[in-house]
């Protein structure tokens, strides 16, 4: 048995023995650390809407035309994929994020195999597995799916740049591009990634002395390929004659989003400070790739570009949500294996800080959003009390947990439900409407009931006119009927007069 830094591994005999030993691993690690997630239905506002939207498709329902948002379509073709499973649609989709979880930390331990020993590049998967919650991605987050098919077209560029003179280059560079372009459709951000992979790639014929000509034919057959998933979804909304919708939403209005002023910078700063241990990790770690002469010394090349592109991709959009972190995470885990392969006097602390500094990190961050937004009974009650004055009619949830809308069934005031929209400034010029407009119309059609914050919870940013418009047609329309409270949050429901 070997020392792996705290950490021991069994030797299993057979490699597809090694590859199931791993995995159930793997899926132990993650269902330790995310037991008490699995079923909750308000775990995170974002994985809330995803689902919402899913199921609303699988009924007729158009993204971008009868529900609005910017993200692409596949992120909800993913979320109808595994709601469709039998059972809760909410443990259909967790169970989806798990597999998918486990399946990117495998090939996380295939990539670091590269560059450290078995044993460091196993804990290089459970690395990840133990930041992604850290970072607000422990189950659903759109990191979760799209990270699988990246780590996997990052391990295919490694094999590619291996081999001199492959007469299978440009299929290679083909498949490579289409996993990158099925990412895409999952998150745009994905883009730094390819362009990364695809120069990469070029350079590889490059050394195989290609002509400019064939060098060119080929970078647009490689683009044509990663954009062919983006360009059908865009051709499919162009036949429908809903094209301008699925342009604006997809490409322009990220453009049009406000400002949120000091939470931005305040949030990268957080996000750097969480990720110390891998800074720390790779500085010590740096000696170690090229000790092993069986490991080609282009893995570390590639492994490294893809680390700066996906740091690009994140810096690039200045807002720096914290599950924008988990692209980062996974060439981030690979090139930290080197220091969790250390085993000497003194160095065994990299690799334990690391991973004790995730597995606190990543509890504490799940632990507090279950207290933040709830759990799966207080969800239950509050459920309750919007159902029973629910008379066939809309709900309108100003501010809250937008879960009710799936499980309470009801007609939509709306398509653009996701509360943000119209209650922020940050998205008042974005999202397509006049938010203000758009408030005096919902209320005016009388929804059966209206869900808001009970007064002296701060938020930030508000949109105070479309607040205005609010309570002054709920002083008007409507009585409050019942106070609930979700997470640390209270809310007052109302219902018309």
């Amino acid at each position: 048995m070997s020392d792996t830094g705290g950490v021991a591994a069994v030797p299993v005999a057979h490699p597809l023995g090694r590859r199931a030993a791993a995995a159930l691993s793997y899926l132990c690690i993650a269902l330790a650390t995310r037991w008490f997630l699995i079923g909750n239905p308000v775990i995170h506002i974002d994985e809330q809407f995803y689902l919402f939207v899913a199921e609303r498709m699988r009924d007729g329902a158009l993204p971008y035309v009868d529900i609005w948002d910017r993200k692409p379509v596949g992120l909800f073709l993913v979320y109808a994929a595994f709601a469709a499973l039998p059972g809760d649609p909410v443990v259909g989709y967790q169970i989806g994020a798990l597999g998918a979880m486990v399946a990117t930390a495998m090939v996380i331990a295939r990539l670091a195999r590269e560059i450290a020993s078995p044993a460091a590049a196993w804990q290089a998967g459970v690395a990840y597995l133990l930041f992604m919650p850290a970072f607000n991605s422990g189950m659903g987050q759109a990191p979760t799916f799209y990270n699988l098919p990246v780590a996997l077209a990052a391990l295919a560029v490694v094999e590619t740049v291996k081999l001199p003179e492959d007469r299978l280059l440009i299929g290679r560079g083909a498949a490579i591009m289409l996993l990158l372009g099925l990412a895409i459709q999952i998150k745009y951000t994905v883009l730094f990634e390819g362009l990364a992979f695809g120069i990469l790639l070029l350079s590889r014929g490059f050394g195989d002395v290609w002509p400019w000509r064939r060098l060119f034919g080929v970078a647009l057959l490689w683009m044509g390929i990663a954009l062919l998933p983006t360009l059908a979804v865009g051709a499919w909304y162009l036949h429908a004659g809903h094209f301008a919708a699925f342009f604006d939403a997809n490409f322009v209005s990220i453009f049009k989003r406000g400002s949120d002023g000091w939470q931005a910078p305040w949030r990268l700063v957080k996000e750097v400070a969480v990720l110390t241990p891998f800074w720390l990790a790779l500085f010590h770690g740096a000696s170690l790739p090229g000790t092993d002469p069986g490991r080609h010394p282009k893995s570390h090349l590639v492994l490294k570009v893809w680390g700066l592109a996906a740091c690009t991709g994140f810096m690039l959009f200045g807002t720096w949500y914290d599950h924008y972190v988990a692209p980062l995470l996974v060439p981030l885990c690979v090139l930290a294996a080197p220091a969790l392969a250390r085993t000497g006097p003194g160095q065994k602390i990299w690799g334990r800080l690391l991973l004790g500094f995730g597995a606190i990190a990543g509890l504490a961050v799940s632990l507090y959003q279950v207290k933040q937004h709830g759990d799966a009974r207080q969800y239950g009650l509050m459920q309750a009390q919007i159902q029973r004055e629910m008379h066939g009619g809309c709900l309108y949830i100003y501010e809250g947990e937008l879960a009710f809308y799936r499980t309470v069934n009801a007609c939509l005031p709306t398509s653009r439900i996701f509360p943000n929209h119209l209650n922020t400034t940050i998205e008042a010029a974005a999202v397509g409407v006049d938010p203000t407009a758009e408030v005096r119309r919902i209320m005016a059609s009388r929804p059966d009931v209206v869900v808001m914050r009970a007064p002296g919870q701060n938020m930030h940013l508000p949109n105070l006119a479309t607040r205005r418009s609010v309570e002054a047609a709920l002083r008007h329309d409507y009585i409050r009927y019942a106070e609930a409270r979700l997470g640390n949050k209270r809310y007052w429901l109302y219902r018309p007069r």
